[in-house]
């Protein structure tokens, strides 16, 4: 073995560029922290080539003294920790002190500054091959602007792995998204190869918000977008989810910020799939923008160089509270929530796009247009828990029985239709309309049945124009979710196995079941440790008994080993409970009278994701009126 030395700062600074700079993209983004954290209001970004030729990075912020110019080109140097107590609680974006000297060694950098106590800007120039610092003078407003040409090129094996130019830039222009995303206070300008891509001014109002967020994300997104603010225990969850009926294809438009970071971590991605896991179809994502606040103290932002992941001191409360917010945001949303642009629309008013909450459900009237209630809070005087306060119409509510539900099935397969009688759970249903109200009276959000097709659809009328129901998927849904609700008022009940099931498992996993314990047992389990590496499975949840009982309890400490937590038999009794839903619910070619067809709807309405049904798909839609005038060539 060679004898041990020190690496010289040139060689330490160019391994240290392996972890920060990856591709032109990596130089923005540390630019443009560093930008945000000297408190800029504007930061331009240009763009050469791909950001191979040349980045450059203006901002307005505070500036950089000269006497420290050539300290910030220095590793490990930083303004924004001084004692360990900072480290523990880090509230700027970037604090290692290491991006400007990384980036310095594998380009030509040139950086220019000045405070407002200055007369004159300064400039540093250095090059990866001296790191000799030089300064002069130089003319610039207050703030500062880095400019990195050559971008690898004293290590050109670095730089044969770049991609083309407009992979390059799609990357760069993706940091800005991001970035522009995270502060909505500051203005944002993109430019490639003297062309502007992005030109986005500082949005203070939540109006402006949208705006940006409909720039960046699409106005499709927002226009699908449920708002979230959610406070509980020292956390608060705000932004904008969508619907599932505006899922993706690929996970390309998720984005989600811990105090003003970006950040892909798995804890949160669980708890997002987990809130939309019994309405997306199959193999769709969701999308999101989110923000989470949370004590600097109870988060650590250190775990990995890029600083796009992190660590929560309680991963637990903050899967949960995630989870409870978003899951109880999309079970709040009702078919009226989908109304408020379509009506406008089809009575020639210019459709405002209202996030959904309950200070945004109302209802409307042609010649005074949308009248909200005024929003409730909770006790503590900030909005409840989901960010939702109940201004929905109340779930009928009935005691459930399994002889309840088959009876309710039988009279399905003797032709008895879906009646407010025979509904389990509807006791209570006002009389039904057969035909619309006077426009005086107020209108119910999915209007009134008018027809039935092919024994398949319900066609119903309303003010917004024509709704087409999805008889089946509607009434999965409505079963599904009475039987959800009933199963959790009676409490998952256990059934012993007459022949204990016998696992080999990890000495990890063995252990693991002595410490959740009394958690297994919440969901049903009863197991215990025979061996060091050995289980026995005593007792199963009676609606499981059928299932495969060793992987269901693999699966389940592979949770608990994963996210210390598990829904697994959550999940597989809901898919239970949803198989049962299908084989329950009204079929196809089942003729309906006008009164049925519209008992579905008012229990459409006043269920929990009736938008989809237990597989994801969508229930009903709505074709409005000026989608109909145009399909005729109305008013042309």
């Amino acid at each position: 073995m060679p004898h041990i030395h020190l690496l010289s700062p040139r060689l330490a600074n160019q391994i240290a560029a392996g972890e920060v700079v990856e591709r032109p993209a990596s130089v923005v983004k540390e630019l443009v922290e560093n930008a945000l954290d000297a408190g800029a209001s504007r930061v331009d970004v240009e763009i050469e080539q791909g950001g191979v030729k040349l980045i450059r990075v203006r901002d307005d912020g505070s500036g950089i003294e000269e006497d420290d110019l050539p300290l910030a080109l220095s590793r490990h140097a930083t303004s924004k920790i001084t004692s360990l107590d900072d480290l523990e609680a880090v509230a700027s974006l970037g604090f290692r002190g290491e991006a400007l000297a990384s980036i310095s060694s594998v380009s030509r950098l040139t950086l220019t500054s000045r405070t407002e106590n200055q007369e004159a800007a300064s400039r540093v120039e250095v090059e990866g091959r001296e790191m000799d610092a030089r300064i002069s003078p130089a003319a610039h407003p207050v703030g500062t602007t880095v400019e990195v040409r050559d971008l690898f090129f004293n290590t050109p094996a670095r730089r044969k792995f770049l991609r083309t130019e407009k992979t390059e830039f799609n990357h760069v222009d993706e940091c800005i998204r991001r970035q522009a995303l995270s502060r909505f206070d500051t203005g944002f300008t993109l430019r490639h190869n003297q062309r502007v891509v992005q030109s986005l001014r500082p949005a203070e109002s939540p109006l402006d918000r949208e705006r940006r967020i409909g720039a960046l994300c699409g106005q499709q997104f927002i226009d699908n977008a449920v708002v979230i603010d959610a406070e509980a225990t020292g956390l608060r969850l705000w932004g904008w989810v969508a619907l599932p009926t505006f899922s993706r294809s690929q996970a390309d438009l998720q984005y989600f910020f811990v105090n003003g970071r970006v950040i892909r971590d798995k804890l949160v991605a669980h708890a997002v799939r987990q809130a939309y896991r019994d309405v997306l179809y199959n193999n769709r994502h969701p999308a999101f923008v989110l923000y989470l606040e949370v004590d600097p103290a109870t988060v650590d932002v250190n775990v990995h160089p890029t600083k796009h992941e992190v660590r929560f001191r309680d991963g637990r409360l903050v899967h949960d509270f995630i989870f409870r917010t978003l899951h109880r945001a999309l079970a709040d949303v009702r078919p009226d929530d989908h109304f408020r642009g379509a009506v406008a629309q089809s009575f020639g008013r210019e459709a405002s796009v209202q996030p959904a909450g309950p200070e945004n459900t109302g209802t409307m009237n042609p010649q005074q247009g949308w009248s909200y209630p005024p929003r409730e809070n909770a006790g503590h005087g900030g909005p409840s828990p989901s960010g939702f306060s109940g201004n929905r119409p109340p779930e009928p509510q009935q005691e459930w029985r399994a002889s309840d539900q088959m009876a309710f099935y039988q009279s399905l397969n003797a032709g008895g239709g879906v009646t407010a009688e025979s509904s389990p759970g509807s006791a209570g249903l006002a009389q039904v309309q057969a035909t619309p109200p006077a426009d005086s009276e107020e209108e119910p959000p999915l209007g009134y049945a008018i027809a039935q097709l092919h024994g398949i659809y319900i066609l119903a009328q309303s003010r917004a124009g024509l709704i087409v129901v999805d008889m089946h998927a509607a009434h999965e849904r409505i079963t599904y979710e009475r039987m959800k609700r009933a199963l959790a008022e009676q409490d998952l009940k256990s059934q012993p196995l007459l022949v204990p099931v016998s696992m080999a498992v990890s000495q990890k996993e063995a252990a693991l079941t002595e410490t959740h314990g009394e958690g297994l047992q919440q969901l049903g389990l009863q197991i215990e440790r025979i061996g060091p590496e050995t289980l026995a499975v005593r007792q199963v949840p009676a609606l499981l008994r059928g299932a495969d009982t060793e992987q269901l309890v693999r699966d389940v400490l592979a949770d608990l080993i994963e996210h210390g937590q598990s829904d697994r038999v959550e999940a597989v009794t809901h898919e239970l409970l949803g198989t049962m839903a299908c084989h329950g619910s009204v079929r196809a070619n089942r003729q309906l009278t006008i009164p049925e067809m519209n008992s579905l709807l008012r229990d459409m309405e006043a269920t929990e994701r009736s938008g989809q049904c237990n597989h994801g798909r969508p229930t009903w839609t709505l074709v409005t009126l000026s989608e109909l005038d145009k399909l005729f060539l109305r008013g042309r």
